[in-house]
């Protein structure tokens, strides 16, 4: 007579979706003998390390990615590609006209970002930069020689780290009539240099005009009356 746990067990295995459970053989000795030599460092030693089945796995999972996108894109893998393409070159762009944000962090707020110069030096950096059409250093070369000229006639002490706004609101003291157009060229060069704007013939222009206006300028040396 058949025991109830016997009859139970032989009734799930003949259930729909049953599993059979697995047959296990007792290891011999000789087996685990051959386990543990095989164990041994040295049966080992070109197998691949750690990182190179990491970076296996990440190329591996990269490809399907790939592959799965290519297949969502229009066109396959030549609209993928091309996807990517305009992706490179729309950072590449962004580089181009931002410039590096190392660079740009490291000079963000002077002047200067160089040796010093003279107003002289300046102005023929800042037409040679408009003759070959490069509005952007332009203006910058050409607000350099305002202030520099300000320095060397006295009106503004030299003083390293000083910055557009500063040295307009400075210059101001001395040359009222000219307020207006200081800070709108400290403006202008604040938004080319830092704001990412593109300068243009008519900025540079309106600079050079400035400059030349200041440089013919009586200052009101003993300051604005109350």
């Amino acid at each position: 007579m058949m025991s109830t746990g016997g009859l139970i067990t032989r009734t799930a295995a003949l259930l729909p979706g049953a599993e059979t459970p697995p047959v296990t053989t007792p290891r011999t000795p000789a087996q685990e003998a051959a386990e543990r030599e095989l164990s041994k460092p040295m049966y080992h030693e070109n197998d691949p390390s750690l990182v190179d089945r990491a970076l296996r796995a990440f190329f591996d999972w990269l490809d399907d990615l790939f592959g799965a996108a290519s297949g969502a894109t229009p066109g396959g893998a030549v609209g993928l590609v091309a996807i990517l393409l305009l992706v490179v070159l729309a950072v590449a762009a962004l580089w181009w006209r931002l410039g590096s944000p190392s660079r740009t962090a490291a000079s963000a707020g002077t002047l200067f970002a160089d040796g010093v110069r003279s107003a002289a030096d300046h102005r023929t950096a800042a037409e040679a930069h408009a003759a070959a059409g490069r509005w952007t250093e332009a203006v910058q070369e050409r607000m350099r020689a305002v202030v520099r000229s300000l320095e060397e006639r006295t009106l503004l002490d030299p003083r390293p780290g000083r910055t557009a706004d500063e040295a307009a609101a400075e210059a101001a003291v001395s040359l009222p009539d000219h307020a207006a157009g200081l800070r709108a060229a400290a403006r202008t060069f604040d938004d080319v240099t830092y704001g990412g704007r593109a300068a243009d013939a008519d900025a540079y222009a309106r600079l050079r005009t400035l400059d030349l206006t200041l440089d013919r300028a009586k200052p009101l040396l003993t300051g604005p009356t109350a």
